[in-house]
């Protein structure tokens, strides 16, 4: 007579020979599946693993294989001549039965919620992933740069360091910390500042930045002025709060601020997002003269400016433009910024400068959000701006950097010629690449695709007055940089056929 446990076995244990995952393994995963929810009650025998590979049509080795895994764990016991025994481990977390399940599908998680909720369209992730050789991004730099070794003994010695512990475990109130006032020491060096911590800000990203500001700034139907084109990231955190985005022209002064006079009054407009440097996607500079009109227009209009400073770190030509936030003494301006982007992600850390108030409100959305932080990363980068270790890492990269960009350019124009027309920019890690006369990006992509080189769909730009790409090339060193092109213009070449 078969034993009870049989059938209940049967409807319990499914498995795939052709699987990635031994079925040993899979089996044994399952009946503790079964213990657990305690379906396979301690004490109880279980077949032997001639009737158990019969039951399943398994080898018996594998049967064996089985057993021996659970009882490995604890999960059985196995008396010689007797037979195999459930057995229930010491609980070390509570157990959980599925009541409402039929008992064949305790194994599979819920695919979907039994409960409706509101999914976010704006925020849909535009991450591509390929496995070509060389994948062009945006303009993001090249983690090789990163002095790993140098990085790994920093991290070490701040881990290491005595107050560590008496920062993580502080619950009163105190002074600004030793990073927020070496952070401000740092902008006010570097970027025209005269700031103090109380204007400050630290967050993990640029994003949670504009994020935090536009759950501060933003109401559903506010209007949003961005240039044509602009940051997709940034209009999606815009769409998500239920803003209103209209676009201004852009041309080679930045964006047309005599265009906002024209066409907006007073009240209408919430806040309008620019780019400190270089404009996003075209890399056009903001001139000094619509600057100024700018400022004057916001004061004016009761409007704030928010200012995407993503790229300062690299200038390579001339000096950095100062941000316009480091001349504004009415308060219309919220300053966004990154350090440390010589470094790997992880040791990044996102910055916002602005009005005292603002600050305090927006603090209490960050510690909702982040209240941990990162103080060992803070420790380091504290160290790291003291000593003035981060200065020369930027100063380092920058020369490489601009050595990629003018490869870039050469290459470019000995494989394009006319086809290609750009302006090489004074900085930044990406050029803005302008098809004459016009192709079809996606079979461009695609093509490209067959020569080993992936274009993501988020630095293709076209439409009726564009054929662009924002070609990132930090991330690139002279050998692949001059591979890359090659590949591409084989891909273009097959394209104009």
């Amino acid at each position: 007579m078969n034993s009870p446990v049989n059938p209940l076995l049967k409807q319990l244990i499914h498995f795939e020979k052709s699987g990635n995952t031994a079925v040993y393994i899979q089996v044994a995963q399952q009946i503790i599946n079964a213990i657990q929810r305690s379906y396979l009650t301690e004490g109880m025998p279980l077949p032997g693993t001639r009737t158990f590979s019969k039951l399943f049509n398994i080898h018996r080795n594998t049967a064996v294989a089985i057993y021996d895994e659970l009882a490995s764990q604890g999960w059985v016991e196995i008396i010689p001549n007797k037979g195999t025994f459930v057995l229930v481990p010491e609980q070390k977390t509570a157990t959980i039965k599925a009541t409402s399940y039929h008992i064949d599908q305790v194994n599979a998680y819920p695919k979907n919620t039994g409960f409706p909720f509101q999914p976010s369209f704006h925020l849909a992730s535009t991450t591509e992933v390929t496995q070509k050789k060389f994948s062009i991004n945006d303009g993001q730099p090249d983690l090789r740069l990163h002095p790993t070794h140098q990085f790994s003994r920093w991290y070490s010695a701040s881990m290491k360091r005595k107050t560590l512990i008496s920062k993580w475990n502080q619950n009163t109130l105190s002074s600004h910390s030793t990073f927020e006032m070496q952070l401000c020491n740092y902008l006010n060096a570097t970027r025209g500042f005269h700031i103090k911590p109380h204007n400050l800000m630290s967050t993990r990203s640029t994003e949670m930045s504009l994020y935090i500001v536009s759950q501060l700034l933003l109401q559903p139907n506010d209007t949003v002025l961005i240039g044509n084109l602009s940051n997709y990231a940034a209009n999606m955190i815009f769409q998500q709060v239920g803003a209103t985005i209209k676009t201004i022209p852009v041309d080679d002064h930045g964006i047309d601020v005599e265009f906002i006079r024209k066409h907006f009054s007073k009240h209408d407009i919430r806040c309008v997002y620019v780019c400190a440097h270089r404009h996003y996607p075209t890399t056009k500079t903001l001139s000094v003269e619509r600057r100024l009109k700018l400022m004057q227009l916001a004061e004016d209009y009761q409007f704030a400016i928010i200012e995407d400073d993503y790229d300062y770190d690299f200038q390579f030509d001339g000096s950095a433009m100062l941000p316009m936030a480091s001349s504004d003494a009415h308060g219309m301006i919220i300053y966004l910024g990154k350090l440390g982007q010589s470094l790997f992600p992880s040791f990044q850390t996102g910055f916002v400068v602005a009005p005292e108030n603002l600050i305090s409100e927006a603090k209490n959305y960050l510690q909702i959000l982040d209240k941990q932080g990162d103080l060992i990363q803070e420790q380091m980068l504290s160290e790291l701006i003291y000593e003035g270790e981060m200065h020369r890492l930027i100063k380092k990269n920058t020369l490489v950097y601009k050595q990629r960009r003018d490869y870039l350019c050469q290459c470019l124009a000995e494989n394009f010629k006319q086809n290609l027309v750009w302006e090489k920019p004074s900085g930044g890690l990406a050029l803005w690449l302008r098809f004459e006369p016009k192709i079809a990006l996606v079979k461009l992509a695609d093509e490209a695709q067959k020569q080993d080189v992936f274009l993501p769909k988020t630095i293709l730009y076209q439409d009726k007055n564009h054929c662009c790409i924002r070609f990132g090339f930090g991330h690139l060193n002279a050998e692949e940089i001059e591979s890359v092109v090659k590949k591409l213009k084989i891909a273009y070449d097959f394209v104009i056929k």
